[in-house]
């Protein structure tokens, strides 16, 4: 499987690192994109690049649906409002969602999935923060932790990042036709 989180300055630290060292323990081939492959910090200081295992970013302009399994949207309030600003960005998420290919949005992701249209209809979970946003895209909002609607995940806080990546390995490995990881 082959997966990229996008994210931008001013990301939840913990939802990037989790999510990209995830998907490397899966075996998974993770990038990891920003605007224009530039370096970023999280809120609370990590650097991306993380370290000299990560590799380099990726730009919003080498997003090839082609390439990609799944789409993974971290949260910090800053980061997902300036890539949702992006329509390199939201092009993508919307091509990867009408592909079929997995979107998956924790905490404030979702703004995102928003921008890009692929929320309409959907069953989803919010952030309370995010509750009336997602609502007003015609989601079908839910209480809950993790929400799976086909290929649309959302999770409503970053507390629940286990549940919400277990559930992305689980519905790419469905719609893959590979088998679900173990444990």
């Amino acid at each position: 499987m082959r997966a990229t989180i996008l994210t931008a300055e001013g990301f939840q630290d913990h939802d990037v690192i989790y999510t990209w060292y995830r998907c490397r323990e899966e075996g998974w081939d993770i990038d990891i994109a920003t605007k224009d492959g530039r370096p970023v910090s999280g809120k609370y200081g990590t650097p991306l690049p993380m370290d000299k295992t990560a590799g380099p970013l990726i730009s919003f302009d080498d997003l090839d649906i082609a390439e990609f399994d799944v789409v993974i949207l971290t949260g910090g309030h800053e980061a997902p409002d300036r890539v949702r600003q992006d329509p390199r960005a939201t092009r993508f998420v919307a091509e990867m969602a009408a592909a079929g290919k997995v979107v998956a949005g924790l905490c404030h992701g979702p703004w995102i999935m928003i921008s890009a249209g692929v929320l309409k209809g959907r069953k989803a979970c919010a952030y309370i923060g995010l509750r009336d946003d997602v609502i007003n895209a015609g989601a079908d909002v839910t209480d809950a932790d993790v929400i799976v609607d086909g290929n649309i995940i959302t999770c409503s806080y970053y507390a629940y990042v286990g549940t919400f990546m277990r559930s992305v390995f689980d519905t790419a490995a469905s719609l893959v036709g590979e088998p679900a990881t173990v444990g």
